[in-house]
């Protein structure tokens, strides 16, 4: 239930969005726009000027008379804004046969043609920047000044590609990272679809690893497989009346110490608690600033009621920006977006990344919002920026039916000085709307394969 609803709010607002540039820029152009829908199919409710709210569709013979519809129908994958006399997904003609009207898309110039089927995308972009602008501005960027790995498992991709617990990254195909956002960069970014060749210091030996790129897209479907290292254990939640609550301990407390042994990572704090069961072990805390000593009795099955996070106790730079500094950033992160989402396509045509990691449908949309929805209301906006911007980076692409392919007709149409033949335009819509429904259908069959 929670994916349906994130994924109904997360299509619901990047879908108003576009379309609504598309009916903005219709009726600054001073077109009529017959109707606005959220939704492909069946109209279930919606509201004009001449009939009110009403359930249902309208009558076949229903002439709105110049008022936009505004509906609600069946299938929530998508919208739509239907302009008067412009040949769309709709394949409406009935126009043709009549004389262009001065409220009508065809009988506008090339450049209010041009700026109609574009606004769709120049909306979504605009949202994409407002959101990276506020978070820049607002939160600025924490640079984690490390190289160093943490814990690593034995059943993890991360020891499958020979890394081990500390090992410290010097270099990433050639490139020496400087803190752990070059790490993931050059990881996930810039070495994306080749080999990549690592280079590790381990004890006093310099380590050489090579990663084969298809292992490497397959281990990154979940995100980056490795964690930096210098952590310490957080207590995210102490449980009521537990012994972990009898010992004064606290959420938000980082454990220092535990049974006299340092610390550094959640494993560390599990293993001694479970080896103690039924025997008081001193513990020391560090909360805000102070360093408080404490006694603690895990329980008989080796539990204190306590749940774990790991954090990173290393050096920390803080980069903050100023309000048009922060709009400059903003640019720089949808541009390294932009190149990392046509580099994704790249690597899918060429045969270097499968599609169903490079790309996801309406399942794993509805998985990643739920997911963002639940680390917080800062991490929804992100993803709804990031898929806002996907929007707009696909929908440009000059394909029939996308907005890219409506771009390219009007501009030929305004540099031949007519208008292509309806059946050509129809044959074109035909083609992409066909093109369209095979590919959402494949997408949606990666999607499920993948869970």
């Amino acid at each position: 239930m929670d994916y349906i609803i994130y994924f109904a709010i997360t299509i619901g607002i990047l879908v108003f969005v576009h379309e609504f540039g598309h009916f903005a820029a219709a009726k600054l152009s001073k077109m009529r726009v017959d109707t606005f829908a959220i939704g492909f199919g069946r109209r279930l409710f919606g509201w004009n000027k001449l009939t009110g709210f009403t359930f249902g569709p309208l009558p076949k013979d229903f002439d709105g008379q110049g008022n936009t519809d505004y509906r609600l129908s069946l299938l929530p994958l998508g919208g739509y804004v239907k302009i008067a006399g412009m040949i769309d997904e709709s394949f409406d003609t009935k126009f043709i046969a009549e004389e262009p009207k001065d409220w009508e898309f065809r009988s506008k110039p090339t450049y209010k043609k041009l700026f109609v089927i574009s606004a769709g995308v120049i909306m979504n972009i605009i949202l994409t920047l407002l959101i990276f602008w506020g978070m820049n501005f607002l939160r600025g960027k924490q640079i984690i000044n490390t190289t160093e790995i943490g814990i690593v498992s034995q059943e993890s991709d991360a020891a499958d590609f020979g890394f081990q617990s500390k090992d410290k990254i010097i270099s990433i195909n050639g490139f020496e990272p400087k803190n752990w956002d070059d790490i993931v960069d050059h990881f996930l970014v810039k070495s994306l679809g080749r080999d990549i060749n690592v280079e590790v210091i381990r004890g006093n030996e310099t380590i050489k690893l090579h990663i084969d790129r298809d292992k490497l897209s397959e281990a990154s479907k979940e995100g980056f497989f490795i964690n930096y290292g210098r952590t310490k254990p957080l207590i995210a939640n102490v449980l009521k009346d537990s012994p972990a609550s009898d010992a004064g301990i606290e959420s938000g407390d980082l454990i220092v110490e535990l049974n006299g042994v340092q610390l550094n990572n959640s494993e560390d704090v599990t293993g001694i608690i479970s080896s103690n069961k039924e025997t008081t072990i001193p513990i020391v805390l560090l909360r805000d600033l102070d360093t408080i000593s404490s006694v603690v009795t895990p329980d008989m099955t080796g539990k204190i009621g306590i749940s774990l996070v790991d954090v990173y106790a290393g050096p920390i730079e803080y980069r903050s920006y100023g309000f048009f500094e922060s709009l400059s950033q903003s640019v720089i992160n949808m541009f390294q977006y932009t190149i990392l989402t046509y580099s994704l396509l790249k690597n899918v045509i060429v045969g270097n990344i499968a599609f169903n990691q490079a790309f996801g449908g309406p399942v794993k949309i509805a998985q990643i919002a739920a997911r963002s929805a639940e680390s917080g209301i800062m991490s929804f906006i992100f993803f709804l920026a990031i898929l806002s911007l996907s929007l707009a980076i696909i929908n440009i692409l000059p394909l029939p039916v996308f907005d890219g392919g409506h771009f390219v007709i009007i501009l030929i149409e305004g540099i031949i000085k007519r208008e292509l033949p309806v059946k050509v335009k129809i044959a074109i819509q035909n083609v992409g709307f066909v093109l369209i429904l095979l590919l959402m259908a494949f997408i949606i069959y990666s999607d499920i394969i993948s869970l």
